[in-house]
C-alpha cells in the first residue's frame, strides 16, 4: 500500500514513520526547504525518542522517502494524509484552517485516481465537509472520499502511542473509504487495539472532546492542591484516593505548574470558540482556560513569596523549560511565564534543559543564562525553581545542591523531591498541594 503525508511537522513525521514500520510505502511532502534538506539527511527537526533511529531504519528499507513536489507525491497514492499546522488564529482563538484548506486545493489538482483524503491535523468540527467542497470545485470529475483519523500522540511516548494506542478514531462515511483505512491499521487489528468508526463529524469532535477533558483533569487537580496547602491536606493521597475509582482514573491527576504543550492551549481554546459558534458554550472548558492561564502567573508569585517577597538582585536557578521532560516543544510552557516574571522583577536566571534551550532562547528574556547542567545552573544560586520534572532532576543529591548553591531555598513545582530529606539537609523547602501538617 502507498500514502502520501502533508505535513513532516511533529504529527506528519511520527505517523509517517510508524505507517512505515509497519510495512506501508510512506512519502512525506515536507515544503519548508531547510526541514526537507534536514530530514533528507537525517536529521530530525523535532526531538522525540525513538524517532531518528524509526526513520532512518525506513529509509533505509525503502519504505519512507520525503519530498517538496506535492504533485509527484500523490500520483497513483491510496491515501493522503494532511498533517499541517492548526495553530490558533491571531484575534478570535479559532483554530487557523488555511494551511489545512490549500493542502487541500493542492492535493485536488494533483491526483490522477482515486484516493482517500484523510485530516490528520487537529481540526474542528465541519472541515472535513468544507475540504470535501474544495476538492469538488476543485476537480468536478475526481473519484475520492474524505476521512477524519486524529492523532492521539502524547509527546515523549509518541511512537508508543502510535504502535499501541489506547483507540484508532476514524470518520468515514463510505465502504471505499473504511476499507483503505482498515488495510492501513491492519497491525493494530492483529494486537486488539480498539479501531473506532464514527461519522466524520463524530471523529473531528472527539479529538477535541478528549483534550478538553485531560486539560480539565490537570486544572482540577491543581485547585485541589491549593486547597490541600489551605487545609493541611496531602494532594497526592487525594489524588490516590479518587484515582483508584475506575470512574476517574489515575491518569492526568499530578498538581503542577499548569498544562501547556502543542495540544491543550490550542484545542481548548479552538473547542471554546466552535462551541460558541455553535451556540453550545461549554463553561467548564472556559473556565479551564482561565485557571490555568492564572496559575501559570501564580507559580511565578510563589518563587517570589518564597525568597521573602522580591527576588531583585537574587539568583534564581531554573531546572526545565520545556512544557513537559523528553521534548523539546516550548510551546505554551509555564517557564515562559515563570521565568520571564522572574526576570522584570529583577532576578538573574541560570537555566537548564537537557532538549529544549535552543527552542527557549527566542521565548525568553535575553538575561537568561543557560548552562551546561543541573549542577552548573545551581552555582551560586539563591533559590531554585524545578520547573519540568526530566529524569536526571530527580536524582539530583540534596548535598551537591546545597554546596553549589548560594542560598538554599528550593520551589518545587513537580514535587519531585522528598520534602522530609530536602528539609534535613538544611533547604527551605516549598512544593504543591502539601502542607507541613500533611507531612
Amino acid at each position: 500500500m502507498r500514502i502520501t503525508m502533508i505535513g513532516g511537522g511533529y504529527v506528519g513525521l511520527v505517523s509517517g514513520a510508524c505507517f512505515a514500520e509497519f510495512g506501508t510505502e510512506v512519502t512525506v511532502v515536507e515544503t519548508d526547504a531547510n526541514k526537507l534538506a534536514a530530514l533528507r539527511e537525517g536529521r530530525m527537526p523535532i526531538y522525540e525518542p525513538g524517532l531518528e533511529d524509526l526513520v532512518q531504519s525506513n529509509v533505509k528499507a525503502g519504505r519512507l522517502s520525503f519530498t517538496g513536489d506535492l504533485a509527484s507525491a500523490v500520483a497513483g497514492t491510496q491515501a493522503v494524509f494532511i498533517a499541517v499546522g492548526t495553530p490558533t488564529r491571531r484575534g478570535d482563538g479559532h483554530a487557523d484552517l488555511s494551511y489545512v484548506y490549500a493542502a487541500a486545493e493542492q492535493v485536488a489538482r494533483a491526483l490522477t485516481g482515486y484516493a482517500v483524503i484523510v485530516t490528520k491535523s487537529t481540526v474542528p468540527v465541519g472541515t472535513g465537509r468544507r475540504i470535501e467542497e474544495i476538492i469538488r470545485s476543485t476537480r468536478p470529475d475526481l473519484d475520492f472520499d474524505v476521512a477524519s483519523n486524529p492523532e492521539f500522540l502524547r509527546e515523549g511516548n509518541a511512537i508508543g502511542d502510535f504502535m499501541r494506542p489506547d483507540r484508532v478514531v476514524i470518520g468515514a462515511e463510505t465502504d471505499r473509504a473504511r476499507e483503505v483505512m482498515r488495510l492501513l491499521y491492519r497491525p493494530l487489528y492483529l494486537i486488539e487495539a480498539p479501531i473506532v468508526f464514527t461519522a466524520i463529524e463524530t471523529a473531528e469532535l472527539t479529538k477535541y472532546a478528549a483534550n478538553a477533558f485531560l486539560a480539565m483533569k490537570v486544572t482540577f487537580i491543581n485547585e485541589m492542591a491549593d486547597l490541600c496547602e489551605r487545609v493541611g491536606a496531602d494532594v497526592h493521597d487525594v489524588a490516590r484516593g479518587i484515582g483508584l475509582d475506575g470512574r476517574i482514573g489515575r491518569k492526568f491527576l499530578h498538581p503542577g505548574p499548569g498544562y501547556g504543550g502543542s495540544c491543550f492551549p490550542k484545542d481548548t481554546l479552538a473547542l471554546l470558540r466552535t462551541a460558541q459558534d455553535y451556540g453550545a458554550p461549554s463553561r467548564l472548558v472556559e473556565a479551564t482556560v482561565a485557571v490555568n492561564d492564572a496559575r501559570k502567573s501564580s507559580m511565578a508569585m510563589r518563587v517570589i513569596n518564597a525568597c521573602g517577597g522580591s527576588v531583585r538582585g537574587k539568583t534564581i536557578a531554573v531546572l526545565g523549560l520545556t512544557f513537559k521532560p523528553e521534548t523539546d516543544d516550548m510551546r505554551d510552557s509555564p517557564a515562559l511565564a515563570i521565568v520571564s516574571r522572574l526576570v522584570g522583577d529583577g532576578a538573574a536566571v541560570r537555566a537548564f534543559d537537557p532538549e529544549g534551550m535552543e527552542q527557549a532562547r527566542p521565548l525568553l528574556p535575553d538575561a537568561v543564562v543557560y548552562c551546561t547542567d543541573a549542577l552548573d545552573a545551581a552555582s551560586g544560586a539563591d533559590a531554585l525553581v524545578l520547573i519540568t520534572e526530566w529524569n536526571e532532576f530527580r536524582a539530583l543529591p540534596p548535598a551537591r545542591l546545597g554546596e553549589a548553591m548560594r542560598g538554599r531555598v528550593l520551589v518545587d513545582l513537580r514535587n519531585v523531591y522528598d520534602p522530609v530529606a530536602m528539609r534535613q539537609y538544611g533547604f527551605t523547602y516549598y512544593d504543591i498541594g502539601r502542607s507541613t501538617r500533611s507531612l
